[in-house]
């Protein structure tokens, strides 16, 4: 009838109002997938610019590393050389860009070394008789004291100072603090009521390493080793500026900063470049570090 009145009735918070797909579980579930934690996305871009930069370099740089025929010494940013040069007419970019792919070179096999070294003596501490547990912790906190410089020093007097040295004196520095996690959590993994289970209907100790351990300790192991990468970075430019990384004409982060300590006052972007290439490098290892334990970690994950 005309005239009359339209009323329309409320719909109380938290009912669904007729005729809407109520929101299952799932679809919680896939909403809260879709949203990246802000680390994880700003890490993965830190880190994918200095891995497209150390890619780059192995097919072109701008400049050969000893390439010093342009003539003029710490020249500022032009047209003909974008990062400036340094004392002996060298490319700065060139070199920045080939210290890239190595600081990467060093950070990636660091990792592997500490995460297959800490992981072997993580599990078999965490899984083995008491004796063997307790010598094993006991090896890794004097290796945790141990120095990684100090390290570094006795391996590279005895291999000589090299990139691989330097990869395994951070590999195994690294591996005592992936082998205490490791432990930790293969220790709490194994008195789960399912690995009791799985030992009751016949499961080995390899089967139940493989099945039950690893999957359960793996985001942390992950984000242990994303931090040990970031960390990796900023020891190798330590060993650089020491003079016991790669020597040259291997470029190096570190090794730019300590030859422009000298001439700082007369070209500053000598000490910029590099200084400012450790600072990405690191921190985006960092960040996708926290990123990934915020991802995986139920107690931080969540929908937001």
């Amino acid at each position: 009838m005309t005239g009359e009145l339209t009323t329309t009735t409320p719909v109380a918070r938290g009912v669904e109002a007729p005729g809407a797909t109520p929101e299952t579980p799932a679809t919680g579930r896939a909403r809260g997938a879709r949203r990246l934690p802000p680390s994880l996305v700003v890490g993965a871009v830190l880190v994918g610019l200095v891995a497209l930069v150390g890619l780059v370099s192995l097919f072109w740089t701008p400049y050969a590393l000893d390439d010093t025929g342009s003539g003029e010494r710490l020249a500022g940013p032009s047209a003909a050389h974008w990062g400036g040069t340094d004392r002996l007419g060298r490319d700065l970019l060139s070199q920045l860009m080939t210290g890239a792919g190595n600081a990467l070179v060093v950070a990636v096999a660091s990792m592997l070394v500490a995460g297959v070294l800490g992981v072997a003596v993580g599990v078999l501490a965490g899984a083995t008789r008491r004796w063997v547990d307790v010598t094993l912790l006991s090896a890794v906190d004097l290796l945790i004291a141990f120095p990684t410089l100090l390290l570094a020093m006795l391996i590279v007097t005895v291999r000589g100072a090299s990139l691989s040295s330097a990869i395994w004196a951070i590999g195994i520095s690294g591996s005592a603090v992936i082998a205490r996690v490791t432990r930790v959590n293969v220790a709490r993994v194994l008195r789960e009521d399912y690995v009791t289970a799985a030992h009751a209907a016949g499961t080995g100790w390899w089967g139940t390493v493989l099945r039950h351990v690893v999957p359960n300790v793996w985001p942390t192991l992950l984000v242990q080793l994303m931090l040990l990468g970031g960390g990796a970075v900023l020891a190798e430019a330590s060993l650089s500026y020491l003079g016991l990384g790669a020597p040259p004409p291997n470029a190096s982060w570190g090794r730019l900063l300590q030859e422009a300590q000298s001439t700082m006052l007369v070209q500053p972007w000598g000490a910029v470049l590099p200084g400012v290439a450790i600072v990405v490098a690191v921190l985006g290892l960092n960040l996708l570090g926290d990123g990934v334990r915020e991802r995986t970690d139920p107690n931080l994950r969540g929908d937001r």
